[in-house]
């Protein structure tokens, strides 16, 4: 089998953790008046990567 190239786009996005992959959220970019400040600080926090997306990502960084 072939080896599988990494997807550049999902390398930016995601960083490996110990236990899985972590990653920016968005909505957080512009039209930040209309959000309150306890949405932009949990917006502004990194999250994981869910269950069911976890092999998509690993099979896009080739890990």
């Amino acid at each position: 089998m072939p080896k599988l190239k990494t997807n550049k786009s999902a390398a930016k996005r995601f960083k490996k953790t110990a236990t899985g992959y972590k990653h920016r959220s968005s909505f957080r970019n512009h039209i930040l008046t209309k959000k309150n400040s306890k949405r932009k600080a949990r917006l502004a926090s990194k999250n994981t990567v869910s269950k069911s997306d976890f092999k998509a990502v690993k099979r896009m960084l080739a890990d």
